[in-house]
């Protein structure tokens, strides 16, 4: 092993593959820290700390003293839309500092990863497609305090930072119900038991506007470049699949993967909506002999509401990363797909009698 890595928030969204990716690299060591406590497996060793404690932290990284890069992908809370806690964000990322600087006599490179929210995508409309030198909005915004401690921290020490700025990130992951996948993948499973077409429970705005996602693999070999290129430090990227979609383009093949007929656009607050639902969901399981997960462990309706409804071109830049050096793309209609299916074959998701696709398909209008 040449390198030992940190991961914070190492059961997430955007750590979970790049534990992985490190570790089938064959030269990392790889320590997770993670909220709830979990058995150490696959070649990681999991350590459950209270980051919000100094002391918790203190304790459980003194030992640490080969550490050379720290990834830190924690979050105190998620808030879809409004402040996320400025204080207890930065609290957090600080007493991991504190506890590995001492010790860690090797410490290279600090990744943070961000997320689109640091362009304002959840206020409203923002300049697209957004660049990594945008000027920030307002405050607060937790990610420029973070930021602002590692360029602080930085100063007179040998280790080096960088941030990637990911938006939705996609993934087979079936212990987080707040995922793009499982959310799509269990309306369309309710419509389709329903008996009912498959609406897009947006409105018509975020149906025709210009999205993006990335592709949790992705993430994690752009994150292992950004780490480890030298050019790279002291900066941040955007990482995105690096083509943009229209919900009006993917929903057809969404509906015609759970074998529902296309619908109409019809604005739904899911959180309200779905709160009944659990007696369908149960009757899909039982139906398709799916593992007996509670609907809200599979489907965050809260995220959905958020997700679809963004009425505005959520777009980023990804320029930047591309002249760096790394080059890959996601086409982001088989990675749906994709994802789905592995749901599907875990028994989470069905999988449908699937309706001939069509590419030039295109949601009913609405009766007058």
């Amino acid at each position: 092993m040449t390198r030992s890595a940190l991961v914070v928030g190492a059961g997430g969204a955007a750590a979970k593959r790049l534990c992985e990716l490190l570790l089938k690299d064959g030269s990392w060591s790889v320590l997770g820290i993670v909220r709830r406590s979990r058995s150490s497996s696959d070649g990681v060793t999991y350590r459950c700390v209270d980051l919000l404690d100094p002391d918790s932290c203190a304790r459980a990284l003194s030992d640490c003293t080969g550490i050379t890069h720290i990834f830190y992908a924690a979050r105190a809370k998620h808030a879809e839309t409004g402040v996320e806690d400025v204080d207890e964000n930065v609290a957090m990322l600080r007493n991991v500092l504190d506890a590995v600087e001492p010790t860690a006599q090797e410490l290279q490179h600090v990744h943070l990863v961000q997320g689109t929210k640091y362009y304002g995508m959840h206020l409203g409309p923002f300049p697209t497609p957004a660049r990594e030198d945008d000027a920030r909005h307002m405050p607060p915004n937790f990610y420029y305090d973070q930021q602002g401690l590692l360029i602080e921290r930085k100063q007179g020490r040998n280790w080096n930072w960088s941030a990637s700025r990911p938006n939705f990130i996609c993934d087979f992951a079936p212990e987080r119900a707040r995922n793009v996948i499982t959310v799509t993948g269990a309306y369309a499973a309710i419509s389709a038991e329903l008996g009912l077409p498959l609406d897009f429970p947006g409105p018509q705005l975020a149906f025709d506007t210009l999205h993006e996602v990335t592709d949790a693999s992705l993430l994690a070999r752009a994150i292992r470049f950004i780490a480890t290129t030298p050019t790279c430090a002291n900066q941040a990227f955007n990482v995105t699949n690096g083509d943009v979609f229209r919900w009006r383009t993917l929903w057809p093949r969404i509906a015609s993967y759970f074998g529902c007929e296309l619908g109409i656009v019809r604005p739904l607050k899911l959180a309200e909506w779905m709160r009944d639902k659990q007696p369908i969901w149960e009757r899909i399981v039982r139906r398709h002999g799916l593992h007996p997960l509670p609907l809200e462990e599979v489907a965050d309706w809260s995220f959905g509401d958020f997700l679809w409804s963004q009425c505005y071109d959520v777009i980023s830049q990804t320029t930047k990363l591309h002249n760096a050096g790394f080059y890959e793309v996601v086409d982001t209609l088989p990675m749906f797909i994709r994802q789905l299916s592995c749901y599907s074959e875990a028994g989470i998701l069905p999988k449908l009698a699937e309706l001939p696709f069509s590419a030039n398909a295109r949601l009913s209008q609405p009766g007058p």
